[in-house]
């Protein structure tokens, strides 16, 4: 790849590394000083400063990894074991001045996603038994989830998604149009589908109370109108080293406020202007792993959301976090624009 994509200077801000990251798509930059090597920093590190609510102005520096792990051209062979060994996808190689010459990929080496833990047993459960009315016309005639970006319908290309990373356990909720659901994946090839059909809508999580003495092990619960990019067997990590209940997967969210801001003192007087500020939030997008124990908390055969649940599960004392990722790493098709940017993001 061309190296200069991912070489960034430590000068500059979190915010601009991680549109660094965005662009580049290769989840690590390399952060240089004079063309040497003097850090890297990765998705990892920046989802850490998230979730301390770091001020994303700050310089890269400030939570760069400062001795990364790198390898010269003559020892490169030895890359895949410390890949393995470290959970690391990526090793910048260096020559004798510390000067980057190439960089090498789990992915490029083996051509499949590196996994971070064990996801046997696993389940992926798929919300795909709603009517998609901010879809209509065309959810009139075919269910939201079978509605094609590009030539895949939607839920299809999220199980395809889950299927690189080795989970082959899917559950698709159903209701609306659920023959013609039925009827496509009956055709569609190999995948390890079980359908839980509801008698009525239950809501983006009532329908989980149908699956109480199946799921045994911690799941993943995602709507089936968005696709998100990121590692999930590293989601699973993550949710397991925090002993987590609920981990929600959130995106960091920029807005600008399209205008000067007035920030006024105490008096009533400006005491400062800010021109269009920006600013990042966590925003839930619709992907979930939860441990079986939360299923308690659904009533049965009743219209029952995700955010109730959550709500609940801290109300009684549960332990629930957030995974971020980035704002480019979530396609969402839930409006007509929402779908033709998804299509142009995938490049198809």
């Amino acid at each position: 790849m061309d190296i200069s994509k991912i070489l960034i200077n430590k000068e500059i801000s979190i915010r601009d590394a991680i549109e660094k990251l965005d662009k580049s798509t290769k989840r690590i930059a390399l952060i240089m000083e004079d063309n040497k090597l003097v850090g890297v920093v990765t998705d990892g590190d920046i989802r850490r400063w998230i979730l301390k609510n770091g001020d994303l102005s700050y310089k890269v520096e400030l939570i760069m990894n400062h001795s990364p792990i790198v390898l010269t051209p003559t020892n490169i062979h030895h890359a895949n074991e410390i890949m393995m060994n470290k959970h690391i996808e990526a090793i910048p190689i260096v020559d004798e001045n510390k000067e980057v010459v190439d960089i090498v990929f789990w992915n490029d080496l083996y051509h499949k996603k590196f996994n971070y833990t064990n996801i046997n047993n696993i389940a992926v459960v798929i919300m795909a038994g709603g009517k998609g009315t901010r879809l209509k016309p065309y959810t009139t005639i075919i269910p939201k989830g079978l509605l094609p970006i590009g030539d895949i319908p939607i839920v299809e290309r999220i199980i395809n998604k889950f299927l690189e990373y080795n989970f082959n356990d899917y559950y698709l909720t159903i209701n609306y149009k659920k023959e013609i659901v039925k009827a496509y994946f009956n055709e569609a090839g190999p995948y390890n589908i079980s359908f839980i059909e509801e008698s009525k809508p239950l809501g983006t999580a009532g329908s989980l109370s149908l699956l109480r003495d199946t799921l045994k092990n911690c799941f993943f619960v995602t709507n089936c109108d968005i696709l998100v990019n990121t590692n999930y067997s590293k989601v699973v990590e993550y949710h397991k080293k925090h002993n987590y209940k609920i981990t929600v997967v959130v995106a960091l969210k920029d807005y600008i406020i399209p205008y000067g801001v007035f920030k006024l003192n105490e008096s009533g007087k400006i005491d400062s202007l800010m021109e269009k500020p920006k600013y990042e939030f966590l925003v839930n997008i619709g992907m979930y792993l939860l441990e079986p124990e939360v299923l308690k908390y659904i009533p049965e055969n009743t219209y029952f959301d995700m955010t109730e649940l959550i709500t609940r599960s801290i109300e009684e004392g549960e332990s629930v976090g957030v995974y971020p990722v980035s704002d480019n790493d979530w396609l969402d098709m839930g409006e007509f624009k929402s779908m033709e940017n998804m299509v142009e993001k995938l490049n198809i």
